[in-house]
């Protein structure tokens, strides 16, 4: 009895210990939100939707081949937030950020502006394993809602996440093959007519929307701390070397005394 508390009160404190580690796992609740919204607009938005097609899809032939980028999407977006999500708490929350603001703005788009295509072809499920995965994709998901394409949204969102991670920057081959799978399942979207052309360049313009609102501030506490790092590296190197004589707030003071032929020589 005594060692069955005991295991419980272990047990506890060990989901409690847990919890506070990885208590930012609280964004990800937003998939209550956007599923049941997504799955109303997919059952409701059935007709009387804006078409949305432009001449340059005509110019795009059929492949079922690009299913397999489009598929592996899931597995991309996903993999990118785990990876955070264990690794970088702050490159986390602005990876979910960019994703989740964008994906709420593309559902209240399609809410006051139903739109959908009307590029999809008949689909021999029997020709090869990727067309079936195609004919089963099409069974699955509706033509509708289809503007801005979230699965260019979100793989746009997941490689800049990819690029700016501190912990990847020295992985040059994931960055790459991260812009490769990028490319590709942007291009899928439109090879299997399961967006317009047009549906790419709404996602591509909320990105570029989105993009400095979400990192601008990083970017400014980036520049400020390499500022910092720089301006303590001079200042020491200035006060041994270069001006002995002068302590670190005379190099700044803007006066008419001379300067060490050192530092005139650097153009202060």
């Amino acid at each position: 009895m005594i060692k069955r508390k005991s295991r419980l009160i272990d047990m506890k404190h060990f989901l409690k210990e847990l919890l506070k580690k990885y208590e930012h796992i609280w964004i990800l609740g937003y998939g209550f939100i956007y599923l049941p919204w997504f799955m109303h607009l997919e059952k409701t938005v059935t007709s009387n939707y804006h078409i949305m097609h432009s001449s340059l899809d005509d110019m795009i032939p059929f492949n079922e081949y690009f299913v397999i980028p489009y598929l592996l999407w899931f597995a991309y977006v996903t993999a990118a937030i785990a990876y955070l999500f264990f690794k970088n708490k702050e490159e986390y929350y602005r990876l979910c950020a960019f994703l989740f603001t964008g994906m709420t703005l593309s559902l209240l788009i399609c809410t006051l502006f139903p739109n959908g295509t009307d590029l999809r072809p008949a689909v021999n499920p029997d020709k090869n394993l990727c067309s079936r995965l195609v004919y089963m994709l099409h069974q699955a998901d509706t033509n509708t809602n289809v503007f801005p394409s979230i699965h260019v949204y979100n793989s746009i969102g997941t490689h800049i996440a990819v690029m700016k991670s501190e912990s990847l920057k020295k992985h040059k081959v994931i960055r790459i093959l991260s812009g490769i799978l990028m490319v590709a399942i942007c291009m899928a979207t439109v090879s299997l007519k399961q967006h317009s052309v047009l549906d790419v360049a709404g996602a591509i313009l909320l990105s570029a929307a989105i993009y400095p609102l979400v990192y601008a501030e990083a970017r400014r506490k980036r520049q400020r701390t390499n500022q910092n790092i720089f301006a303590k590296g001079f200042l020491k190197t200035s006060k041994h070397k270069l001006a002995p004589k002068y302590d670190r707030c005379q190099l700044f003071i803007c006066d008419k005394s001379p300067l060490p032929q050192p530092l005139r020589k650097l153009g202060l």
